[in-house]
């Protein structure tokens, strides 16, 4: 799963008729995703995921060999594709503040147009098969980390942010994105990426280097720039 190929929004109720996809390999971790996510990995056997799908058992063997290796799939693309979003949605933004910004806004957005991949991939992280997977998936997200790490220090390095500890600040912006999966409702009014811009703006009250005459214009231009920063995340996706 790429960023290009969002995954399955989540419905209310029962799983209903499986989403179409281009190809039936793709149909398998679509809704092995979703069954991982709801109903936990340890509790889905092959002959249920079969059943979602509309194969035999013996059809979906012919794509995965295991059930743990369905999962080791969704974690590697599911990370390869958050990784690919966030870095194009950064890559051209200059100031560190809206650099910080447009990574949590982007995660954001691609945390929900793959809601049951992204919440699977958390879930299912710490149980992955083999360890050549275990090894691939700790540097995907050591890198994905020193992205945001390199965010940071490029703000303190031009004096936006204070000095911090990088590690700290890193996963306490990463603690507070990925925790979404426990509580947000992609089918409630409210985006994730509203959300993300939201805690941008509480990280970065904490982190600029403002005193008290430029405290509140500082504030509200970052709260445009964290709304322009959710809608660009938002319209990438979608194009």
């Amino acid at each position: 799963m790429t960023a290009g190929q969002p995954g399955i929004r989540p419905r209310r109720g029962g799983l209903g008729r499986p989403p179409l996809h281009d190809n039936q390999r793709e149909r398998v971790i679509a809704c092995a995703a979703e069954l991982f996510a709801r109903e936990g990995f340890e509790n889905v056997g092959m002959g249920r995921l079969a059943d979602a799908v509309g194969i035999s058992k013996a059809g979906l063997y012919h794509y995965f060999r295991a059930k743990r290796e369905i999962l080791d799939t969704i974690v590697v693309t599911t990370l390869d594709g958050l990784m690919e979003t966030v870095a194009a949605a950064t890559v051209e933004v200059k100031r560190p503040r809206d650099r910080l910004t447009a990574f949590m806004t982007a995660h954001a957005a691609y945390f929900e147009a793959n809601y049951w991949a992204f919440t699977a991939m958390l879930v299912g992280f710490s149980g992955l098969a083999s360890r050549p997977t275990r090894e691939l998936v700790v540097e995907q997200r050591d890198r994905y980390e020193g992205l945001l790490r390199d965010i940071l220090q490029e703000g303190v390095d031009s004096g936006d942010f204070r000095a911090v500890h990088l590690p700290t600040a890193s996963r306490a912006a990463l603690s507070m994105l990925n925790w979404m999966a426990r509580w947000f409702d992609p089918s409630g009014p409210e985006r994730a990426t509203e959300v993300a811009a939201k805690y941008a703006e509480l990280l970065l009250d904490g982190l600029g280097r403002r005193g008290a005459a430029t405290a509140q214009p500082r504030a509200h231009a970052a709260s445009r720039e964290a709304r322009r920063a959710a809608r660009r995340a938002e319209a990438r996706l979608e194009a």
